[in-house]
C-alpha cells in the first residue's frame, strides 16, 4: 500500500507505551519545544514482530541502550521493563506481524544546545507494516547513487542509531523516488560503497558474499544475522572496501534491514544484477529463521 493511502500516524487507534504507561494512541503527544525535535537528541530502534514475538528483541534493546549512552542519555527504564512493555503492547494492540518502534528523546525542559537537565522520555509504538518496498519491487529494486555521502566517523557518532543520522537518508531517498528509483545507494566520504538509505548492502561473486566494512555506518542486526547465516551454509563472506567502479563485477545484490528484511536489487544506475540462487537462499533462510520459535524471545 502506498504511503498516501495510509492513515496518518497521529490519527490511528490503539495504544502506545509512553514513559511507563499505556496511553491511547491519539493521546501520545509531546510539546513543540521538545529538545529532541529541534536538536536531534533522539535515538530509536526498528524491530519486527513475527507471529506475535519480536525477532532478536534483546539485541535491539541492548543496541538502544548503547545508542543512548553514546548520545549521553540515561534511559529511565531497565532492559527487562522495556522488553516486558514491548510484549504487552503487542498484545494490547492485537498485533501479530508488524513493526515496533522504541524511541528515546530529550524533553522540553531546556531549549539550547546544552540540555543536560532535560528529562529523558521514552515511548514504544507498534503497527502493521508489510513489505518495505511496493509491489513493483517483487523482482528486485532499482537504486541510484545518492548525491549525499556518509560522513567520516570523526564527524558523527555513527554507531548510535540516532535520528539525526537519517536526515541525509530522507533527502537521498526522496531524490531517488523523484527520479523513478526505489532507493539510493550511499557512498561514504571517501567515495566507497557504504549502504542504502536505511539498509545494508551485499554483493555476490560466485559463492562469495561481499559487503562494505561498517566503519562509518550502522552495523545492522539483520546484516550480522545474514553474515552468520551465509557462513553456516558454507558461503564465504568478505567485508572489504568496495568501490563504485567494481559494481559491474558482481552477479547478485541485495539489501538487508529490519524493515527491508532481504530485498533483491536488480540495478544500481546502469549496473544490472540478476537475483538468483544466493538471493533466494538468503531470503528463504531469513524467513525460516524469523519464523523459528527457538530464535525468538519468550
Amino acid at each position: 500500500m502506498s504511503e498516501n493511502k495510509l492513515i496518518p500516524f497521529d490519527c490511528r487507534d490503539g495504544f502506545i507505551w509512553l514513559d511507563g504507561q499505556f496511553v491511547d494512541w491519539k493521546d501520545a503527544k509531546i510539546h513543540v519545544l521538545t529538545h529532541g525535535l529541534h536538536y536531534g537528541s533522539c535515538v530509536y530502534e526498528g524491530q519486527r514482530a513475527y507471529s506475535g514475538k519480536v525477532f532478536k528483541l534483546r539485541e535491539h534493546t541492548e543496541r538502544l541502550y548503547r545508542s543512548a549512552a553514546i548520545m549521553d542519555f540515561k534511559i529511565p527504564f531497565s532492559i527487562a521493563e522495556i522488553e516486558a512493555a514491548t510484549k504487552e503492547l503487542l498484545l494490547k494492540n492485537g498485533l501479530v506481524d508488524g513493526y515496533v518502534r522504541p524511541v528515546v528523546w530529550r524533553g522540553p525542559e531546556q531549549m539550547s544546545t546544552s540540555a543536560r537537565n532535560s528529562k529523558i522520555h521514552m515511548a514504544i509504538a507498534c503497527w502493521h507494516w508489510g513489505k518495505y518496498f511496493d509491489s513493483s519491487a517483487s523482482k528486485g529494486i532499482k537504486l541510484t547513487i545518492a548525491d549525499w555521502r556518509r560522513p567520516p566517523p570523526s564527524s558523527s557518532p555513527f554507531e548510535a542509531k540516532s535520528s539525526g543520522h537519517y536526515m541525509i537518508a530522507t533527502l537521498s531517498k526522496h531524490q531517488a523516488e523523484n527520479n523513478g528509483f526505489h532507493d539510493a545507494l550511499m557512498l561514504d566520504w571517501r567515495g566507497q560503497v557504504a549502504e542504502a538509505t536505511s539498509a545494508n548492502i551485499f554483493f555476490t561473486q560466485g559463492n562469495t558474499l561481499h559487503t562494505p566494512i561498517p566503519d562509518c555506518f550502522l552495523n545492522g542486526i539483520t546484516r550480522q544475522t545474514i553474515i552468520a547465516l551465509a557462513q553456516s551454509k558454507g558461503y564465504d563472506v568478505v567485508e572489504r572496501v568496495i568501490l563504485p567502479e567494481e559494481l559491474d563485477k558482481f552477479e547478485e545484490c541485495f539489501l538487508t534491514g529490519t524493515a527491508a528484511e532481504i530485498t533483491p536489487v536488480r540495478s544500481i544506475n546502469n549496473y544490472e544484477f540478476t537475483p538468483d540462487k544466493i538471493c533466494q537462499d538468503m531470503l528463504l533462510s531469513y524467513q525460516s529463521l524469523t519464523q523459528n520459535m527457538e530464535n525468538k524471545n519468550d
